[in-house]
């Protein structure tokens, strides 16, 4: 598959079949996310590797996030309160997250972005110091569904050339 359809094809995989991912595989996965560009280079990321059952299970109690105990890994994207990064550590920490999305998808690894969390449950839960934010967590796992391509927006409706113009 060529890159054009890596991104187009993607989907957000929410059941995943009970397989654990390669460490090769996995290697790559956070090497495309080591190798995201970032403001000043400032590589302001950490992310944390969820394998544990118990913090899985404890991370998937709320209303959209039921999924994450059962994937194999759920990667919590974490983004540092540098000040010389300021909000761009939180846009830099999000494009090594889509990174991983992407590279995984072109290797068969399904993944589904989670927005459903409580930031101070998680810190708490995985000692996350104070000066860094919770961006997002991410599951990754062999799919077990294929879902159907969603309706978008058309190319008119989500852009404008020179100035904003709505659709």
């Amino acid at each position: 598959m060529s890159l054009v359809d890596v991104v187009l094809s993607r989907r957000s995989i929410r059941r995943y079949e009970p397989k654990e991912i390669p460490s090769d595989v996995l290697d790559k996965i956070l090497e495309a996310g080591r190798q995201a560009p970032s403001a000043a280079n400032k590589q302001p990321w950490h992310f944390i590797v969820l394998t544990d059952s118990g913090i899985k299970k404890e991370l998937s109690k709320g209303m959209f996030n039921r999924f994450i105990k059962d994937t194999p890994i759920t990667v919590v994207g974490c983004a540092h309160k540098d000040l010389t990064a300021g909000k761009w550590s939180i846009v830099s920490t999000t494009i090594a997250l889509q990174n991983m999305v992407v590279v995984a998808w072109a290797m068969g690894i399904g993944s589904c972005w989670v927005g459903d969390f409580s930031e101070e449950k998680v810190k708490k839960l995985l000692s996350i110091p104070e000066n860094w934010n919770v961006v997002a967590l991410v599951s990754f796992g062999y799919p077990a569904e294929k879902p159907q391509p969603r309706k978008k927006k058309t190319i008119k409706e989500i852009a404008s050339f020179n100035k904003f113009e709505e659709a």
